[in-house]
């Protein structure tokens, strides 16, 4: 090797495994609809983020098994229910729309405090 050679800075222009052009994660980003289940009044119950299908990745399967909660009151569009939420589960992806099925429901905190008395 001749003297002053450094042959890996000459190489390649610099070193091993280059920085990563950091973009927007959010440009690889998909909306989904959900759908909630028949029982409902109100079908259409918001909006979910998933990548993109990239490689062995799909996305669909990305969303399958999600919980969301949602408030009883925006899905029956009645505020006498508003202390209650529900959790939906995302069990099919049909295009751009995912359907639920009930996964739980439960009380809001404010809701469960004002039933719960103290005694000392």
């Amino acid at each position: 090797m001749a003297v002053g050679k450094n042959k890996r800075l000459t190489k390649g222009g610099g070193k091993k495994g280059g920085k990563k052009k950091a973009g927007d994660p959010f440009l690889r980003k998909e909306w989904y609809d959900i759908k909630a289940p028949g029982v409902f009044s109100q079908r259409n119950c918001g909006k979910t983020l998933v990548t993109r299908t990239q490689g062995t990745k799909i996305a669909s399967e990305q969303l399958k098994g999600r919980v969301l909660e949602m408030n009883l009151a925006d899905l029956n569009m009645d505020d006498d229910q508003a202390f209650k939420k529900v959790k939906l589960c995302i069990e099919e992806v049909q295009g751009r729309n995912c359907l639920t099925d009930f996964h739980a429901m439960s009380l809001t905190r404010d809701r469960l405090c004002s039933l719960i008395r103290k005694w000392h």
